[in-house]
């Protein structure tokens, strides 16, 4: 298949772009810029000039392909917002370049919108639109594209990992750094379910040769590390303290985190792995911040 990636340079998509081409796919990436044109054709992909605010870019990436993966996202989480509404309007137009087709798009949401019952794993399928996390206005966008009959595909992410970026345990660190201390709320007892960056970019490939309409998927290989752990693992890399604060200091010390901060979020990969044969091999998110490779101050 001929699949047009969009965040082909960032994390997580450069994985998928290589796990694509290595299993016989063409890849249209879409960048924005020389030094990513430069890292897709090294990689062995063509490259389709874009971003998410050009949404003329959008569609005529995706009249393009036989195939769509959308995994760019703005990760600037003190305009979270924003971001996401500008995800929504993304996925409106790359599905525009879809219709009258059965051409499949994956979208790319977190595991929280498969939360049920307190304190339950996620599980893929369960849909909860009344998550606080404002994420879930790309599921929303993916129904209104599938009520237009076009071949949505949803793909969940937990904390992704490598020994250089781990999901929003990346800015967690930064703010250890800034405040000389590794905090967790409470007892510290909340999880975060993770998945290894090379599992994920294959099960984005699985899901891709799947085309199954309306499937959802959970990229999860761990359901859930607590919090507590992650932070003293981190306190013992990062050299630094690991202390408890009362959630209501939670929003001070954490900032624009503090919504994430002391969620629970165990998530459940079950009926992915059930439905794709998707084993994940790759190194436990603790073991990858054991071996954690630490940006200069």
């Amino acid at each position: 298949m001929r699949v047009f990636v969009t965040g082909a340079t960032g994390f997580i998509g450069s994985a998928i772009v290589k796990e694509l081409i290595v299993n016989g796919h063409q890849v249209l990436g879409m960048t924005r810029s020389d030094t990513g044109a430069q890292a897709l054709a090294a990689a062995g992909a063509q490259v389709h000039r874009g971003d998410l605010e050009d949404l003329d870019s959008l569609r005529n990436g995706a009249s393009q392909a036989d195939a769509v993966i959308h995994c760019a996202f703005d990760h600037n989480f003190s305009n979270f917002v924003a971001n996401c509404e500008k995800d929504e309007r993304a996925i409106a137009a790359l599905g525009s370049g879809l219709v009258g087709s059965d051409r499949p798009i994956i979208i790319t949401s977190g595991t929280g919108m498969g939360s049920g019952a307190h304190g339950q794993p996620a599980t893929e399928d369960v849909v909860n639109f009344e998550h606080p996390n404002p994420r879930k206005l790309s599921e929303q966008a993916g129904a209104a594209l599938a009520a237009q009959g076009i071949n949505v595909i949803t793909m969940r992410l937990p904390q992704v990992h490598d020994t250089t970026r781990q999901g929003l345990i990346t800015p967690l660190i930064g703010i250890a750094r800034d405040k000389g201390v590794v905090a967790y709320v409470g007892e510290g007892q909340n999880r975060y379910p993770a998945a290894h960056v090379l599992d994920v970019a294959r099960l984005y490939r699985l899901a891709i040769e799947k085309q199954q309409p309306g499937a959802r998927y959970h990229a999860v290989a761990e359901e859930g590390v607590a919090v507590r752990d992650i932070c003293e693992v981190l306190g013992r890399v990062l050299k630094l303290p690991t202390a408890s604060i009362a959630p209501e200091q939670a929003a001070a010390h954490f900032g624009w985190m503090a919504m994430f901060a002391g969620m629970d979020l165990p998530a459940s990969s079950a009926q992915t792995r059930a439905a794709l044969g998707w084993n994940p091999t790759g190194p436990k998110l603790l073991a990858d911040l054991e071996r954690l490779e630490i940006p200069a101050a």
